[in-house]
């Protein structure tokens, strides 16, 4: 379990075929093999860890499901370990489990902050909702504006410069994870509808009781 705010900035030191090492500096100190960390969003585990740098495996489904197979060597990565109890909730609940791949439009400064346009899937905009959460590379943000095939956010300078929004072009892939919430709710309304339709046309005579 993961908050969405940025520990650190990791560096790609090496990207073969299922696999990273990733050079970072002060997260390591406390970062130790077959724990979890967030990779831009992606929750991963350690295989290795040294004094500046760490390597994690990657799955054929994490590479379908996420921007991680496009890094290469000097890549900017976002880096955040898993919540510990008792610890702040800064952003919100993000699970590591990213939904799917969207890509920045436009990134465009107004005033003192950065207006970021991103497209999603159909899919991942069914839960997207204007004021809601959604995690964009690992990062916990509050959606300002929306339209059917895309969604807005705003940075303020210090999250545009601690986190990899400020090396992101218009066209990048970026990881997305939508409120687990969200998805919940979603859920739990699918269950209500299908109950209680079935129970409505019993009621009002459509359906009879040994139907």
């Amino acid at each position: 379990m993961f908050t969405g705010i940025v520990e650190e900035i990791g560096v790609v030191k090496d990207a073969g075929p299922g696999h990273l090492a990733i050079e970072a500096r002060g997260i390591t100190k406390d970062l130790h093999a077959g724990e979890s960390i967030a990779i831009n969003g992606a929750c991963l585990t350690v295989t290795s860890r040294h004094d500046r740098d760490f390597t994690v495996d990657i799955s054929r489904e994490t590479l379908r499901r996420t921007n991680l197979g496009g890094l290469g060597f000097g890549d900017y990565v976002n880096l955040e370990r898993p919540l510990a109890l008792g610890d702040r909730l800064g952003g919100h609940l993000v699970l590591g489990h990213v939904d799917d791949i969207g890509w920045a439009m436009s990134i465009t400064p107004e005033e003192s902050s950065y207006i970021v346009r991103i497209a999603a899937p159909r899919e991942v905009m069914s839960y997207i909702a204007k004021k809601g959460f959604v995690a964009v590379d690992g990062v916990s943000l509050t959606v300002v504006e929306l339209d059917g095939l895309s969604f807005f956010i705003t940075l303020v300078p210090y999250t545009f410069e601690k986190t990899t929004f400020h090396v992101r072009r218009p066209g990048d892939a970026v990881n997305l994870e939508v409120d687990v919430l969200a998805r919940y709710l979603d859920r739990l309304r699918q269950r209500e509808e299908q109950e209680l339709s079935l129970e409505r046309l019993v009621e009002n005579g459509f359906l009879g009781r040994g139907s």
